[in-house]
């Protein structure tokens, strides 16, 4: 016999009313039983479907010392996420089945989410051949991308776009001209000079896209734009969208609450690619947000070491870790201040991603995945690295006071992260141990 869970007095994501749930097997119950096996009082928390990233580095395989699937996991189940989609540059790059496979397989022995893995568009992201993507989506991508390098060659990308839309799937592009780059380490601007670090242009990113819109329509390839960062990248976007091509977007919490300003303060804690941008840029973001332009939200959770991250700022890596901090960055910096309601955000990191990777719909009714997360919308909280499930702890929000806090995560029905204010009764056996998922 299964044990059947209980969610009671919650508030519904969408409508705000209170609610019941229950499942069993992983499935929601088209009712609720009178008597559980465990019941969670989610005491009047919002309860949403579990959150999905699409846009993760969880370093494996090669590259334990920075993550694991097994910590990055664990980081996204503390966040509230019960599904991400990894990305390739791995060593050795996920470019074939086999590695597509391992890391599936990895992922359902020591996962505490689902991992949706995301192969190379070109072998070894060289920029060159491209690799057999019908098989790589039978073998279980939901996507190409060369992410961490740009695809130069517009003729490359081209047949790419076409090779893949025979696939069903979508290229996501790590947007930047390598010339306009140049050795630049942070954004171009007033910053920059001030520190004296060399800098990259804000076009480094807009004339990607541009080239990319045009080649989307040349191809009618199915076309997602990664992490983007500044106003003409979102004006790019805007019109791929009004000439009704296959684009999509998304952009990620640090270029809605930071500027460049933020390097001065915070170092390599602040590095990451694309940079931070000017407050220009950060007012664009926001506008594309609430305008719809950018049609989901991610982290683009990437860890590095504290020693790679204490180098001096131009010899440290980009990147920084944000699966721990995304929901409360998204209510203290979207939803607080007036620019989306919490439904619309909620949608961005739940509805809106699943649609874009075409994967599996969840709603908290009957018959869907038991995929989801209950939220406390008004708890304060601060940021402190040290607490981190993720081997990462470079973040410009260190010591942050923020607003939002996940207070249990359940993928397909067991407990993955659980909040010790959260308090579990019934007779039953939780589907996973309290201890592991706290």
């Amino acid at each position: 016999m299964t044990a059947v869970t209980v969610i009671r007095d919650a508030r519904h994501w969408q409508t705000g009313a209170a609610i019941d749930v229950a499942f069993e097997r992983g499935t929601f119950l088209d009712a609720v039983p009178a008597a559980a096996d465990v019941v969670v009082d989610a005491k009047g928390a919002v309860l949403a479907p579990g959150l999905v990233d699409l846009h993760v580095h969880l370093r494996e395989p090669g590259q334990g010392s920075r993550e694991t699937i097994e910590t990055g996991t664990r980081a996204a189940a503390a966040g509230g996420f019960t599904a991400v989609a990894c990305m390739p540059n791995t060593e050795p790059v996920v470019d074939n089945i086999a590695w597509v496979e391992w890391v599936r397989a990895r992922a359902r022995a020591v996962g505490r989410c689902r991992v949706h893995p995301i192969a190379a568009v070109t072998v070894g992201q060289k920029g060159e051949q491209l690799t057999e993507c019908l098989a790589l989506k039978q073998a279980g991508a939901v996507a190409l991308s060369d992410d961490g390098r740009p695809i130069v060659s517009a003729a490359v990308m081209r047949h790419a776009l076409a090779y893949a839309r025979h696939a069903g799937l979508p290229i996501v592009c790590h947007e930047e001209d390598l010339a306009l780059r140049g050795d630049g380490h942070m954004n171009e601007g007033a910053a920059a000079t001030r520190l004296g670090i060399r800098a990259i242009p804000a076009a480094a990113e807009s004339v990607m896209v541009r080239r990319d819109v045009e080649l989307a329509e040349l191809t009618g390839g199915r076309m997602h734009f990664a992490h983007l960062s500044c106003a003409a990248s979102f004006d790019g976007l805007r019109d791929a969208k009004r000439r009704g091509l296959a684009v999509t977007g998304e952009t990620c919490p640090h270029y809605w609450m930071l500027t460049d300003e933020a390097v001065a303060e915070w170092g390599t804690d602040a590095k990451m690619n694309p940079p931070l941008r000017s407050e220009r840029d950060r007012l664009a973001t926001l506008e594309a947000i609430a305008d719809g332009t950018i049609d989901c939200l991610a982290t683009d959770h990437a860890p590095h070491t504290g020693d790679d991250k204490r180098q001096p700022f131009e010899m440290a890596p980009f990147g920084i870790v944000g699966l721990e901090t995304a929901l409360a960055l998204t209510l203290t910096g979207l939803v607080r201040p007036g620019h989306l309601p919490l439904a619309r955000a909620l949608e961005l990191w739940t509805e809106a991603p699943r649609r874009v990777f075409d994967l599996p719909e969840v709603q908290l009714a009957g018959g869907f995945p038991a995929d989801l997360t209950l939220i406390d919308p008004d708890a304060e909280w601060t940021v402190d690295p040290a607490a981190f499930h993720s081997k990462g702890r470079s973040t410009p929000f260190a010591g942050m006071r923020l607003t939002g806090r996940v207070l249990a995560t359940f993928c397909d029905g067991e407990i993955t992260h659980l909040d010790p204010v959260v308090k579990l009764m019934g007779t039953g056996t939780p589907p996973v141990g309290v201890e592991a998922a706290r």
